[in-house]
């Protein structure tokens, strides 16, 4: 029996008409048609937008400082630069203890002041003789720096370095020529005798009465970038990083990362432009947040640390208001972070992995008023904002006027913090927002808003229940983006913030931490919890 040829290429064409008209509307269909099998490419990022080294220390979130020096022994803040280097001397020095309670606190970072306003420099510099060089510690033959930078990199923790511009040990200190080159030379030793450097820490701290001196901040930063590319520069006004305005560790409710650098001078900037940045700012310069663990910056023998439940009310103060924490430790006189400071830091720790290690919208359904692209796809779903990072998001229609997304837990739920974060790798966008909770009689009630979000934004208020919540976004600069939702449960901070404050501030329920926080006092039935 002969095989009937099936070859799709050696079958004539069918001559029946239907098939003509089919090909015909095959061959005149509009490439539009076609190309919605392509997936929306991802909305335009808004200027200004960080650098990969912004990222990467945005994405550190904590940092140790570490305030070390004759001061140590001499039982002073500001050195007056004339005590004697035998002085330091400290027997039991271990920078792999100081690395590891970083890393084993979560602190991505340590900063070494390599030398503070006296001049005394923590390793042997060639450009004077006030240096350990001159100390009896380790016979004369120490390098702070190089033990630090060698344990740092072996825990694969970053390395920081703080060198003071205010040197009041040496004499070419007032000389501006003379002293530029002096500062420049020893950022180079710094910056070329350690490794990877990931941060420079400047400040334009100086004493009332000192001599007059002009600092060439430009040829500094523009060395510091040479030698270190992958650095981010810390002062008052940036280059990379910006001094948040205060030694208190706190953050404004709003803290934009956008910033004017020509409105910004060391030690000449105002505090408020500082603190809360600048919505219509042309440079990307986020805020640190530096605060010490003890009174003073240096260890001194009389002083205690703070308590673990003040540390996570700095968190939720610095980082959860999209900045960095800087948290001085200083070690100790024998170089040693001392014990009470270890136990406080490792409460903290704990304090901190109870509240946020969970997040309990995780099996959530999630929804959206829109998605970019429609919704079925799965690039800028509202489900990606439980993926954690920042790298994934929900993106909304840009035709669409609202934005909001709808988290449904499918139970009731009680919780008293959510977290939130945009993708600021495309830009700060969210200006105003609000947060929602539907009541027993399916109504939302608004029981917290805020206007800045950026890298990660903390909004606490007392305990809500309900099985679902509303975000909407009132404001942006452009389509709003969300990276993150998280939805814990503080048992700690609130009911301590509460008591603290009862009797003292009647009103802070109605501005809790910077969230505001709506009561509906005559709604019997609200879900907001007083206790």
């Amino acid at each position: 029996m002969a095989i009937k040829n099936l070859d799709p290429i050696t079958r004539p064409i069918s001559t029946h008409p239907l098939t003509f008209i089919i090909i015909i509307i095959i061959i005149l269909l509009p490439t539009t048609t076609i190309s919605t099998c392509f997936p929306k490419p991802p909305p335009i990022p808004i200027l200004p937008l960080p650098t990969s080294q912004q990222l990467s220390w945005q994405q550190s979130e904590m940092a140790l400082f570490l305030h070390f020096g004759p001061n140590t022994f001499t039982d002073s803040e500001w050195g007056s630069g004339h005590a004697h280097p035998s002085l330091f001397d400290p027997t039991s020095l271990n920078t792999t203890q100081w690395v590891s309670i970083a890393k084993e606190n979560g602190f991505s970072r340590v900063i070494l002041t390599a030398k503070h306003h006296d001049g005394f420099c923590l390793w042997p510099s060639d450009y004077t003789d006030y240096s350990v060089k001159s100390s009896p510690w380790r016979n004369g033959e120490g390098d702070v720096v190089a033990e630090l930078a060698k344990a740092a990199e072996q825990a694969q923790i970053q390395l920081g370095l703080y060198l003071s511009p205010w040197d009041r040990h040496e004499p070419a200190y007032g000389e501006t020529l003379e002293y530029n080159e002096h500062y420049m030379a020893q950022m180079t030793e710094l910056l070329t005798r350690y490794g990877n450097v990931k941060e420079v820490w400047l400040d334009g701290a100086k004493g009332e009465g000192e001599k007059d001196m002009e600092y060439f901040f430009e040829d500094w930063f523009s060395l510091i970038h040479q030698l270190q590319p992958s650095s981010v520069i810390f002062s008052d006004a940036g280059p990379d990083v910006r001094w948040v305005g205060d030694e208190a560790g706190y953050a404004p409710a709003t803290c934009w990362s956008l910033f004017n650098r020509s409105n910004a001078a060391i030690g000449g900037t105002e505090p408020k432009y500082s603190q809360n940045g600048d919505p219509l700012g042309h440079d990307w310069v986020p805020a640190e947040c530096d605060v010490s663990i003890r009174p003073g910056w240096f260890w001194h023998a009389s002083e205690l640390p703070k308590s673990a439940t003040t540390l996570l009310e700095l968190y939720y103060n610095s980082v959860g208001r999209n900045c960095l924490m800087l948290l001085n430790v200083p070690p100790n006189s024998s170089g040693l972070i001392s014990e009470e400071d270890i136990k406080v830091l490792r409460e903290f720790t704990q304090l901190k992995n109870s509240i946020f290690s969970r997040n309990l919208a995780k099996e959530a359904v999630v929804s959206a008023s829109s998605i970019r692209g429609g919704y079925n796809t799965t690039q800028f779903a509202a489900s990606s904002i439980l993926e954690e990072g920042i790298f994934t998001y929900w993106a909304p229609d840009n035709s669409k006027s609202k934005a909001e997304i709808f988290v449904d837990f499918q139970e009731s739920v009680s919780f008293n913090v959510i977290q939130l974060q945009e993708p600021i790798q495309m830009g700060q966008r969210i200006a105003k927002f609000h947060v929602d909770f539907l009541n027993e009689d399916g109504k939302w009630r608004e029981f917290s808003n805020g206007t800045t979000v950026g890298y990660r934004r903390l909004l606490r208020f007392p305990t809500v229940k309900t099985r679902s919540l509303k975000l909407v976004i009132e404001n942006s600069r452009s389509d709003p983006l969300i990276a993150y939702l998280g939805v814990h449960i503080d048992t700690v901070s609130i009911v301590e913030s509460r008591k603290r404050n009862a009797t003292t501030n009647p009103s802070y329920l109605s501005n809790f931490n910077g969230s505001q926080v709506l009561h509906q006092l005559a709604y019997n039935r609200t879900h907001i919890s007083s206790s």
